[in-house]
Formats: structure tokens, sequence, C-alpha cells
């Protein structure tokens, strides 16, 4: 091949290789800008779609069906802020971050405590709520009993919710008992009740208003936090604009008292019971 030729057919190598390279960069630039912020998505809608499961104080029914709690005020405002409507979907607990993922709803908005293992799935926006872990007892079978260590045996039986924090915790601190797992607080709380079972574990205050409603048959072994928790909104991965949005609208309303204060109402007072039936079950 004549010198001529080889820089001709170098030339046009070149040419090719940076028109692949021009291309593949379009093609990347354009893919970014397709791929919105779930934020522009949500004003798009005109709504915001929150991911949350029914349980006491966070998310319940009232008396005419509709849905109350702490959770519920959170997302109202949050939606408020952001001049749009709210549109709550209840999901099954154990299933709500797959939910979330598979982009049945934009955040979840539903006391999700924040994990390691969690963390590996979704991101966590900043804390905003931090609750604690209590125990209600069976007075009939868990007499006598001294806490915590009469509680870490195999002849006692915990109960909790199904994909709750209060699951783990049991396990980790009480590795010799049996934990049952159930899809709902209220069924979990039963087996308490119904003598099945010695200890209800649960993120207050629900151990707290269980023991207030059936004194007669159980009592709190403790006041102290099986584990401190912090609660953090839940997202889908590689957002970033909506990580700093939802950080930074926690971060506001937790510096002007907002947060504060409703999680006073809600986790501190019993003003509120009214407006529900403590005794039927969540969904």
């Amino acid at each position: 091949m004549r010198l001529t030729d080889a820089a001709l057919v170098l030339g046009m190598a070149a040419a090719l290789s940076m028109a692949v390279a021009t291309g593949a960069c379009e093609q990347r630039v354009r893919h970014e800008r397709s791929s919105e912020s779930v934020i522009e998505t949500i004003q798009k809608r005109g709504a915001l779609k929150v991911g949350m499961s029914t349980f006491v104080p966070w998310a319940m029914r009232n008396k005419k069906g509709e849905l109350v709690g702490f959770e519920i005020d959170v997302a109202k405002k949050l939606a408020a802020d952001m001049g749009v409507a709210v549109e709550f979907v209840p999901t099954a607990w154990d299933g709500i971050i797959p939910a979330l993922l598979a982009g049945k709803f934009d955040v979840i908005i539903g006391g999700l405590s924040v994990t390691a293992q969690r963390n590996l799935t979704v991101n966590f926006t900043v804390p905003y709520a931090h609750s604690g872990l209590g125990v209600a007892a069976s007075s009939e079978l868990a007499a006598g009993m001294t806490w915590p260590d009469d509680y870490n045996s195999s002849e006692v039986t915990f109960v909790c919710r199904r994909g709750a924090t209060a699951c783990g915790a049991v396990e980790e601190r009480f590795p010799k008992a049996t934990t049952r797992k159930f899809d709902d607080e209220s069924q979990a709380a039963q087996e308490v009740l119904n003598g099945n079972a010695h200890a209800f574990a649960s993120s207050y205050p629900n151990p707290t208003l269980l023991v207030h409603r059936h004194a007669d048959k159980l009592f709190l072994p403790t006041t102290d936090n099986l584990e401190q928790g912090n609660e953090a909104f839940g997202l889908r991965k590689g957002d970033p604009d909506a990580l700093n949005f939802f950080s930074n609208w926690i971060l506001v309303n937790t510096g002007n008292g907002w947060l504060e204060e409703r999680h006073a109402y809600w986790f501190k007072t019993t003003a509120w019971a009214g407006q529900v039936d403590l005794d039927e079950d969540s969904e």
C-alpha cells in the first residue's frame, strides 16, 4: 500500500471513530434529558403518589373511612407545598419496596426505618421522624418474667408484623425465642390477647395504646426502647434531584417545628383517638 493510500485509510478510520463517539455522546445526552426526575413527573401529573401501609398512628382509617395519621399529615403538606394533589397507594408492608421499584408510586412515606439492608435497594432522605420499638406482654403468659433475660428463651414466643423493623430487632436481641410474623399489626397483637404468644413487638405508641385498651390482659415489661429508629422517605435510586428536594423539605419543616408538632400530636397524645376505632383491624 502506498503512503498516500495508508494516510487516506487512517483518516477515514479516524473520521469514523469520531462520528461513532459523537453519536454515542448525543445518544447519552438524549437519554439523560429523557430520564427526568420524579419531581418533574409529579409536577406534570399534578399529583404526588405516596406508597404507605396502615398502622397506628402513622396511617389509619377514621370512622368515616378517611385516611388520618402522622404520615397522612406529612404527605398532604408535602403535596400542598409542591402545589399538587396527593394520591395514597395502600400497600402490604412486606411488598412496599418492590412496589416502589416497580413504579407503583413516587415515594414511600410510611414510617420506613433506615437500615443498611434496605439502603442497598432504595435511597433514603434525611430522617423526618425518630421512633422507638416497644413490647406489650401477656399478663398470663409473662407473669413473673424478668425483662429482658427471661424473654430470651426457647419457651417464649414474640409476635410482630412481617417486614417491620420490630421483627429484626426481636430476632437479634432474643435469638433463643420464637418469632412469629403476621401481615397485619392487629393480627399479631390478637395472638397475645388470645394467650398464644408472650409478647407483641411494635413501634411506639402501639404497645402503650394496646396496654391502655387491654389493661386486664397486657402489661409493659419495659418502657425502654428495643431499638431507636430513624424514619425517612424511600426513593428509587438514580434520582439526585428528588433526593435533594425531599431532604430539603424535611430540613425546612424540622427547622420550623412543624414536623415535631405533628409527631408530638400523634405519638405523645391520644387527642386523636376518638377519630378512629382502635379495635378494628388495619388494612
